[in-house]
């Protein structure tokens, strides 16, 4: 099937329908992992992707399909490091919908942030991957869109 996509920077308004996928991407990481890693509410994460976009604090490109429904978005922010000799960014989440998948969408989507960040002067962008090996399509994905593994391990505590 092809589609024709239209690719732009969201805004406050694209929160709802952003926060929706967002919920859709975590529920499909649990699933495939069988393990409850993320907590969702979407109310809670429309108010915080509104606060987010109007500090400018994330980006968001959400790409919508010629009939008008959002079929996926990537998300950015901007980083700070010593070891990457200034601002990168830093993509936390790219999601397409499982039926717009196939369509290079997600090759536009990087496309789309890869073209911001040299805008804004970054050095590199950085990207985790969900858990391997259940997600090794997704790691494969950005390997062949020029990302290269860079060692260590995503950790986290909470605070």
């Amino acid at each position: 099937m092809s589609t024709d996509f239209t690719i732009r920077k969201a805004t406050t308004e694209d929160a709802p329908e952003v926060a929706a996928m967002v919920g859709e991407l975590l529920a499909e990481i649990m699933n495939v992992i069988g393990v409850q890693a993320f907590n969702f509410d979407y109310s809670e994460t429309i108010s915080r992707l509104t606060d987010f976009l109007n500090h400018e604090k994330y980006f968001v490109f959400v790409a919508h399909a010629n009939n008008g429904k959002a079929a996926g978005f990537i998300a950015l922010y901007e980083s700070y490091a010593l070891y990457a000799e200034g601002p990168f960014g830093t993509i936390p989440e790219l999601y397409v919908r499982p039926e717009y998948r196939g369509n290079e969408l997600g090759l536009r989507l990087v496309s789309q942030t890869k073209s911001f960040g040299t805008s804004r002067s970054w050095t590199r962008l950085e990207v985790t991957t969900p858990p391997l090996p259940q997600f090794d399509r997704t790691l494969a994905f950005y390997e062949r869109e020029g990302f290269s593994i860079s060692g260590g391990r995503k950790l986290k505590v909470s605070l």
